[in-house]
């Protein structure tokens, strides 16, 4: 079994506190593999809220007193007082991440995100932006580095309006292990944006068709692969073109095209003007907010 948490001030005591908005008191991670069962029963619940994150597995959740199976991609809130009884089994290898947390507007700011509080079961997604939060969360718990508490707060709504949207959207049909694989290509894609990609070599990577794969990704990211590729190089090479006084062959080169007359072909197409009209435009207009926002 694996456990990473960290704790307020070092206390696992469980408190209210209405000085703050949103006050994050604890975070922490299990993954069961050889544990047989972790059970979990506070007969009068907490003091504080708690979030729970199913990143993969099942979990068994008992509320109401009837048991529900939480798969992954789903998440728990438990309100204040409220019984807290729940089983994991490491034969179904569950990976949870869970936060505590108070404050004098957590229904306003539930409500403002659209949490649901009628159901303690809801769809998240599966995305590992989550996983991600959730461990700079407990890293600033477990280092409390100056505005951690600030921090730790800001990490909580990020989780919050990745719920909102992902719920908005209304793609809870989409098979998780499609979400994880397009997610997987979004982070691919970003990191190596100014590589010659191949979809094909990519599609095949992943053991897909080019067909299966494009067909996903448009669905989930609402762009083709390329499209999206396209607007990740062409916002950062407006990005350059607005910090920097790089030449155009040097920001064509720098986002991945060899040919700058290509390049400023893609841009024109994608912005409505050449790389060096854009400059001019952003000299003569020193207020402008510079580059468009990117996807």
């Amino acid at each position: 079994m694996y456990v990473n948490s960290g704790y307020l001030n070092n206390s696992r005591a469980p408190f209210k506190d209405k000085s703050r908005p949103l006050i994050v008191g604890s975070c922490g991670t299990y993954r069961l593999k050889n544990t047989k069962k972790l059970p979990t029963w506070r007969p009068k619940g907490r003091l504080d809220y708690q979030l729970l994150y199913i990143v993969s597995g099942k979990t068994h959740f008992f509320l109401d007193g009837k048991e529900r199976i939480v798969t992954a991609g789903h998440m728990v809130l438990i309100p204040p007082r409220k019984e807290q009884r729940y089983d994991y089994f490491g034969a179904e290898k569950p990976e949870v991440y869970w936060v505590h947390f108070t404050g004098s507007e957590v229904k306003n700011i539930l409500r403002k995100y659209e949490i649901p509080m009628d159901d303690p079961v809801f769809y998240s997604g599966a995305s590992s932006t989550y996983a991600y939060l959730f461990k700079e969360m407990i890293h600033e718990l477990q280092t409390c580095h100056t505005g951690f508490e600030e921090l730790l707060a800001m990490y909580l709504r990020q989780i919050f309006l990745l719920v909102q949207r992902t719920r908005q959207e209304e793609r809870p049909t989409v098979s998780t292990y499609i979400q994880e694989e397009m997610e997987h290509a979004r982070r691919y894609f970003n990191e190596h944006y100014n590589e010659p990609i191949s979809i094909q070599d990519y599609a095949e990577s992943r053991n897909m068709s080019v067909c299966y794969f494009q067909r996903n990704f448009k669905q989930i990211v609402n762009h083709t692969p390329m499209q999206y590729l396209l607007t990740i190089r062409v916002n950062n090479a407006a990005s350059l073109l607005e910090t920097t006084d790089y030449s155009m062959a040097e920001i064509s080169a720098i986002v991945g095209y060899e040919d700058p007359l290509y390049f400023s072909r893609l841009f024109r197409k994608l912005k409505g003007v050449s790389p060096s009209e854009y400059r001019k435009l952003l000299k003569l207009s020193p207020n402008r907010s510079g580059a468009e926002e990117g996807l």
